[in-house]
C-alpha cells in the first residue's frame, strides 16, 4: 500500500471547502438576499434558480466531455474556472445590479455554478486516481473521501457563519462573504496546481460504460433522491428559523450547528464504514436523518432549542452522506470507468437537479400559500412551510432509503 502525506491530502481538504462554499450557502444566502435587498419575488427567484438547473441537463455531460477532452491541460482549466467562479461571486453579492436584479442574478448565477460544476467534475475524477495512488485495494476511497468530504463541511461551516459575522461587525455582511471566498479560492488554486498536473487516465470513457452499468445507475438514483431532502431543507431554512420558530438572528448559530455536526460525524462515519461496511453505514445514517426531521413536524413558535437539538442530529447524518455515498460511487468508478470526468459530470447533475425541484416546486408554493418574507404570517402559511420544510425531506429520503436497500454493493 502506498502512503500520501497529509500534507498532500490537505490539498483536497482546502479546495473541497471553496467549492462547498460556492454551493450550497449560495442556495441559502443568495435568494433571501435579493429578496430584501431588491425586493425580488420567490415566484421570480423559483423560476430562474430552475431554468438555471435545466441548461445543466446540457450543460453538465458537455463539461464532463470537455474535461475528458482538457486532461493535459487540467492544470490550466481549473485556474480559469476558479478565476470565473470567482469574478460571479463577486458580482452577485458585491457589484450592484447594473441591469435587472433579477436577470443580474441570473447572469451571476450561472457564471458561479458554471464554473463550480467544471471545477466539480475534474476534482472528483482526479480523487478516484488518487484514492488508487493511497491504496490500490479501495480502501484509499473511503480516506480520501474523509479528508475532502469533512474539508468541504467546514468550508459550508465557515460561509454559513460570515454573514452573521460580518454583520455584527457592522459591515455588509455578504459583500464580506464574496472577498474572503475570493482570497481562499485563490489560495485554494495554488494549493492544488502539484495535484492537477498528474492529470487523469489516459484512458477513454465516455458516459456509456457508467450508464449500462446497473450499480452506478442504482447509486446515481440514490444521489438524486438523496440530494433531494438537503435541497429542500437548504431553499427553506431561513424562511423556516425567521418566521416559523419566530427566531431572527438565529440562522446563522444553527447553520453552524448542523454543519460542525456532520464535519465531526463524517470521519466517524468513514472509519465506522471500514469497519462494518459502507452501505451498512449509509442506512443508519438514513434512517437517524429520517427520526431527526420527523420530530420538526411537532415544533411551533420559540422551539428554538428544539430545533436546535434536530439540527444537531440531522448534522450527523449528513456527515454520512457527503463521506460514504460518493466513496462508493468513486470506488465504482474506479473499476468501470478510469476517467471518471463523465461519471462525476452524471453525479454532478443528479445532485444539482435536485436544487432546480426545490426553487421550482416549493418557492411557488409557499407563495401561493400566503407566505411572505419578513412579515408576521398566517398558520395557514407557516403550516404550510412547516410541511414543505420537515415532511416533503423525509419522505424522499425514505425513497433513497429504499434505493439502497436494494442495489447490491461489494464491500
Amino acid at each position: 500500500m502506498t502512503t500520501t502525506r497529509p500534507e498532500r491530502l490537505t490539498a483536497y481538504a482546502v479546495f473541497a471547502a471553496v467549492l462547498s462554499a460556492a454551493g450550497l450557502p449560495i442556495y441559502i444566502h443568495a435568494p433571501k438576499f435579493y429578496v430584501d435587498s431588491y425586493g425580488v419575488s420567490l415566484t421570480s427567484l423559483g423560476a430562474v434558480l430552475f431554468a438555471l438547473r435545466l441548461i445543466d441537463v446540457v450543460q453538465d455531460p458537455l463539461l464532463g466531455r470537455l474535461a475528458a477532452v482538457l486532461r493535459r491541460w487540467q492544470g490550466a482549466a481549473a485556474a480559469v474556472a476558479v478565476a470565473l467562479m470567482v469574478g460571479g461571486m463577486l458580482g452577485l453579492f458585491v457589484v450592484a445590479p447594473p441591469v435587472s436584479p433579477i436577470w443580474w442574478f441570473a447572469a451571476m448565477l450561472t457564471l458561479v455554478f458554471s464554473a463550480f460544476s467544471f471545477l466539480t467534475i475534474i476534482f472528483y475524477a482526479r480523487g478516484v486516481a488518487k484514492a488508487v495512488e493511497l491504496d490500490p485495494s479501495g480502501a484509499g476511497h473511503l480516506r480520501l473521501a474523509r479528508w475532502r468530504e469533512c474539508g468541504g463541511l467546514l468550508g459550508v461551516c465557515v460561509a454559513s457563519i460570515l454573514p452573521a459575522v460580518f454583520l455584527a461587525l457592522g459591515w455588509k455582511p455578504f459583500a464580506g462573504f464574496a472577498l474572503v471566498f475570493a482570497a481562499v479560492a485563490v489560495l485554494a488554486a495554488m494549493m492544488m496546481r502539484a495535484e492537477w498536473s498528474k492529470g487523469m487516465s489516459r484512458v477513454p470513457s465516455g458516459f456509456a460504460p457508467v450508464l449500462r452499468d446497473t450499480t452506478a445507475r442504482r447509486l446515481l438514483l440514490v444521489a438524486l433522491a438523496n440530494a433531494a431532502p438537503v435541497a429542500v431543507t437548504s431553499s427553506l431554512f431561513l424562511f423556516y428559523v425567521e418566521s416559523r420558530l419566530d427566531a431572527p438572528g438565529w440562522q446563522g448559530p444553527l447553520l453552524l450547528m448542523f454543519f460542525v455536526a456532520a464535519a465531526v460525524a463524517a470521519p466517524l462515519w468513514g472509519l465506522l464504514a471500514e469497519r462494518i461496511g459502507a452501505k451498512r453505514v449509509l442506512m443508519s445514517a438514513m434512517v437517524l436523518s429520517v427520526l431527526a426531521f420527523s420530530l420538526v413536524l411537532l415544533l411551533r413558535e420559540g422551539d428554538t432549542w428544539a430545533f436546535a437539538a434536530i439540527c444537531l442530529a440531522s448534522g450527523a447524518a449528513l456527515g454520512a452522506d457527503m463521506t460514504v455515498l460518493p466513496a462508493l460511487f468513486a470506488r465504482r468508478m474506479a473499476k468501470i470507468a478510469p476517467n471518471a470526468a463523465e461519471g462525476f459530470a452524471l453525479w454532478s447533475f443528479v445532485s444539482k437537479f435536485t436544487l432546480a425541484f426545490a426553487a421550482l416546486a416549493l418557492l411557488p408554493t409557499l407563495e401561493a400559500a400566503g407566505f411572505t418574507s419578513g412579515i408576521r404570517n398566517s398558520e395557514n402559511a407557516l403550516w404550510t412551510l412547516t410541511l414543505l420544510y420537515a415532511l416533503v425531506p423525509c419522505a424522499l429520503k425514505l425513497v433513497a432509503l429504499s434505493l439502497l436497500c436494494a442495489t447490491r454493493l461489494e464491500e
